[in-house]
């Protein structure tokens, strides 16, 4: 019986430890060579690590939430023969679940799972699309089809004063998105700027172009917004900036490459349209659609998700009255449109029912200031509700 150490291997991003998102295997699991071991998160991707061998695991090393050092170990099997030779100190990199589908699965709405986990699932007569995924971008693994089987043959257990709370730990992308926006609040001295819009004219004009070019892609109030940051921005180079604290550097971008925030199931993501300035209207509209639809599936490239100069966050119909939305570090500046409602203005000393939105915005006081920040979503207000403006080249 011979002994094999499998060991974090160097997943090809220049990183120096991972953090264990899901174990699949314990102590006296017997494994297939290329069965799923457990998952890992860098910064940008969830990964998932296969067994290089056939055998039965002794031991693991590390606990779910808890960072690992690349090269350290991580399963030990008992083998049966000689044990394979230890891998290169640099293994290709691995796959990651970012990357797009191949060009033959039939839908992007399909589950998400092994061969194995279908094979089980035909033998017991289960529709994968009731088993819910613990994987990343939710791909359903052998403990969630097994935990499925389980829960369907139990009766449900009645409620009693201790379970009137669960304790869930924050792992995976929940835990990054929770350190960034850490990183956000405590580094960044924000200030917060809220301003009204008149958006009577500019729904007008939009509900006049999706009615007069349906074939084309339908026109959000996102698209327009990014038109006028786009317009407006090269006045004000320093809020299409990042800053680097550290060393105490600001970059200011001439393209604009505007971060759209997005929820999805695995927690707010945020794809990036890049030289968001040489795309019109509708190809806004398509990139942004697109973008969101692949950050919800799963399906974005790590290069779709990173790199943005700007961001925009809304929550659509859901959104309040304001904001204090946080800055995506390193940026300089959030914007934030709120719910549009209609409501009673008084124009000319008339009152007349208007549709009308507060815009948020937050800016980093280190690098805009206050009256930079009011002339910068003034400009953006006059374009928004000038329709005639924002749209002429």
């Amino acid at each position: 019986m011979a002994k094999y150490v499998f060991k974090l291997p160097d997943i090809g991003e220049g990183i120096a430890e991972a953090e264990l998102v899901q174990w699949y295997v314990k102590p006296g699991d017997v494994v297939a060579e290329d069965q799923p071991l457990a998952d890992v998160m860098t910064d940008k991707a969830t990964v998932e690590l296969t067994s290089p061998v056939s055998g039965t695991i002794v031991a693991v090393h590390g606990e779910v939430g808890q960072l690992r050092q690349i090269g350290s170990a991580l399963v030990e099997f008992a083998l049966e023969g000689e044990a394979p030779a230890e891998p290169e100190a640099e293994s290709p990199p691995a796959p990651s679940p970012a990357e797009p589908l191949p060009a033959t699965e039939p839908s992007a709405t399909r589950p998400k799972a092994s061969p194995l986990v279908r094979r089980l699932a035909k033998q017991a007569g289960v529709q994968l699309e009731d088993v819910k995924g613990s994987g990343p971008y939710g791909r359903i693994r052998r403990p969630d089809f097994e935990a499925h089987i389980s829960a369907a043959q139990q009766p449900q257990p009645s409620r009693s004063p201790a379970d009137e709370f669960t304790e869930v730990k924050l792992v995976g992308l929940r835990r990054k998105i929770a350190e960034k926006m850490e990183i956000s609040a405590r580094r960044i001295p924000h200030f917060a700027y809220v301003e009204e819009v008149d958006l009577t004219a500019l729904e007008a004009a939009r509900a006049e172009l999706n009615a007069r070019y349906g074939e084309r892609p339908k026109l959000t109030l996102l698209p327009f917004f990014v038109q006028a940051l786009v317009r407006v921005l090269p006045q004000f180079p320093q809020i299409n900036a990042t800053f680097d604290d550290e060393a105490g550097i600001v970059r200011h971008y001439a393209p604009v490459h505007v971060g759209i925030a997005t929820q999805t199931d695995n927690g707010l993501i945020v794809p990036v349209v890049r030289n968001a300035q040489d795309l019109g209207l509708w190809d806004l509209a398509a990139e942004i659609a697109r973008l969101a639809a692949a950050a919800r599936d799963g399906t974005a490239k790590r290069d779709e998700l990173s790199g943005s100069t700007i961001t925009i966050t809304s929550l659509g119909t859901l959104g309040g009255i304001a904001t204090t939305p946080v800055i995506n570090h390193p940026e300089v500046a959030i914007i934030g449109p709120n719910r549009l409602v209609e409501r009673p203005v008084v124009r000319g000393g008339a009152i007349e029912i208007r549709k009308m939105m507060n815009v948020s915005s937050s800016f980093d006081h280190r690098v805009v200031d206050g009256y930079e920040a009011a002339r910068f979503i003034g400009e953006v207000k006059a374009l928004l509700e000038s329709p005639t403006l924002l749209l002429a080249r």
